[in-house]
């Protein structure tokens, strides 16, 4: 389904009822249902945010997770696929594929949190306790508050609102500043982390530590965008080369990570392999996952299904019907990163040459990349994501593996929180930094540091979210303070590039033809940084063309107080 923008999609304002399954998103669509009378249990106020966990989400899981979060960073090689090569190649253009599905599927989140916020404070009957009213709001604010980051990391700015109907009626509005947007993204996370309760009332929902994990990961990024203290509008850092961030915004980061890691209810699994089969949905280290239907295409809703596989599936052998990753590989520049000792995790994320996946090709025996098919002709396939046919587990059908997407992991919050701690510093040996950085290391079987860098936290974050639509995400963060460091990283890296499996020396080697910055590939400049908005969206709202000039959003008084919420 092709999303309009915002003011399109924001009318989404459907709701789903459980049927008592055991998984909550089992459901039957209610859309023929009153708001005003619906409203009227603590039953109710769970239906109505069950849509925040996969339809919504589609159109930005469908491409945007992989093209913009990998594609950008240069985890992925695509030289076919116009959803993906433009962004690899950093040449985007406001007719790029994609732009506009991106940026509609992530108001569209807002649009459904939005409606169900103000239906529950509107609708919601004395028969509805206040802990499921507070609960309700919290989820959707969670869900809310995590759409707002992506767009002001992406695109720089977003256009805040609160009120579904107003922004029909008044769309053609300017867009609020990046800074505002991380500010806004912030308070509803942090409303969130109050809320929501400590233990998931249902298999797959998010908890008060889901909040506190993504808190961890924003306050990074307000670390970057500010200059000291709390934001008050006025702090907003001008000079991005400048060195260091903002330590109120780093201690805030330590602050939240540290509620994650202690709560007993979450715990590294011990396989990394583990997190990426269909048995493990929802595993000790989930505190974020799109919660996909399993089932055929004819039985389930569009939108309602995990597409990635489709598009990372190389072969009918590793993926049902619908395979289009054939020409979608691991990039050259992440291949040459991996330590060689870095083997539990490259074999999980990427497909090589003689590795063996039993998962596979259950009836043939298993799986052999490169010797049960021939090799592909540009270099190794993502793994992540693909899980195998139906007949391999019974739950993969074309388009839909059944496979929940990682949004937020615990690992990331570790990472997080040694990221904080080493804050301005060019090395720590802090114990609990160590403890946590070596936690996830020690998990893919790498040795432990007694010191870390950034470039060691660079490494690991890049390794262990592969294909995980993180690692632009972490060179954003960087470069709110550090931008020319960035833009130099970016332009010597090996994009586009094709590379074999050379049989004479067992490794892959790069196309002898390869000239950098590769075919199409253009010089990344500070500019580079954020994406333009589509064409699509431009011709419907007009303070969006052009040199685009934002403006600042009027904040009322703080709800949450920050020392109370970490007291």
């Amino acid at each position: 389904m092709k999303h309009e923008l915002l003011y399109s999609i924001a009318v989404i304002g459907f709701l789903l009822l459980t049927t008592g399954c055991e998984d909550f998103l089992d459901q039957t669509n209610s859309t023929n249902l009153n708001q005003e009378t619906f409203f009227d249990s603590d039953e109710a106020i769970q239906a109505a945010t069950a849509p925040l966990y996969n339809y919504v989400w589609n159109e930005f899981n469908d491409k945007a997770y992989y093209s913009m979060g990998d594609g950008r960073a240069n985890n992925i090689t695509a030289q076919y696929s116009d959803y993906i090569y433009p962004y690899t190649n950093m040449n985007e253009t406001s007719l790029s594929v994609g732009l506009d599905n991106a940026w509609g599927a992530l108001y569209s989140v807002i649009a459904q949190a939005n409606n169900t916020i103000n239906n529950i404070m509107q609708y919601a009957t004395d028969n509805v306790s206040e802990e499921a009213r507070n609960n309700g709001i919290a989820e959707a604010r969670f869900m809310r508050g995590t759409a707002y980051w992506y767009l002001a990391s992406l695109w720089g700015l977003a256009i805040i609102y609160e009120n579904t109907t107003d922004m029909v009626e008044h769309y053609v509005t300017p867009a609020h500043n990046r800074t505002d947007v991380m500010e806004f993204a912030i308070r509803d996370l942090e409303y969130a982390a109050k809320y929501l309760p400590e233990m998931s009332k249902q298999t797959g929902r998010i908890t008060q530590y889901s909040a506190y994990g993504m808190l961890s990961r924003i306050y990074l990024s307000m670390a970057g965008l500010t200059t000291e203290g709390a934001y008050n509008q006025q702090n907003i850092a001008i000079d991005m080369n400048r060195g260091t961030r903002n330590i109120y915004y780093l201690n805030l980061a330590k602050k939240a990570a540290l509620k994650v890691v202690g709560s007993s209810q979450y715990g590294l699994m011990d396989n990394y392999g583990d997190l990426f089969t269909y048995e493990n949905n929802n595993c000790k280290e989930a505190l974020f996952q799109l919660q996909w239907l399993t089932g055929s295409k004819d039985v389930l809703t569009y939108g309602s299904m995990q597409t990635i596989t489709c598009y990372f599936g190389w072969s009918s052998m590793v993926t049902d019907a619908t395979n289009w990753g054939g020409a979608t590989y691991c990039s050259w520049d992440l291949w040459q990163t991996y330590d060689p000792a870095d083997k539990e995790r490259r074999h999980a994320s990427v497909a090589s040459y003689g590795e063996y996946y039993p998962e596979l090709n259950k009836r043939g025996g298993g799986y052999t990349y490169g010797v049960t098919e021939n090799p592909g002709s540009q270099g190794a396939n993502i793994k992540k994501y693909v899980i195998g046919t139906n007949a391999d587990n019974g739950v993969s059908y074309k388009q839909s593996s059944g496979l929940n997407t990682h949004m937020l992991r615990l690992a990331e919050v570790y990472l997080n929180l040694a990221e904080a701690i080493l804050g301005n510093d060019a090395s720590t040996n802090d114990a609990i930094a160590l403890k946590y950085y070596n936690l996830v290391r020690s998990r893919a079987k790498m040795p432990i540091k007694n010191v870390i860098t950034y470039e060691d936290l660079k490494y690991e974050r890049r390794i262990e979210f592969a294909f995980e639509g993180q690692y632009w995400y972490d060179l954003l963060r960087r470069s709110y303070y550090q931008q020319q460091e960035v833009v130099n990283y970016l332009n010597n890296q090996n994009r586009n590039a094709s590379y074999t499996w050379d049989t004479g020396t067992g490794k892959y080697k790069i196309d002898a033809s390869y000239v950098a910055p590769g075919e199409g590939v253009a010089v990344a400049t500070v500019k580079s940084l954020t994406l333009p908005i589509s064409d699509i969206d431009q011709n419907k709202n007009q303070y969006l063309r052009g040199n685009i000039e934002t403006v600042s959003y009027t904040f009322g008084e703080r709800e949450i107080n920050t020392d109370d919420l970490y007291e």
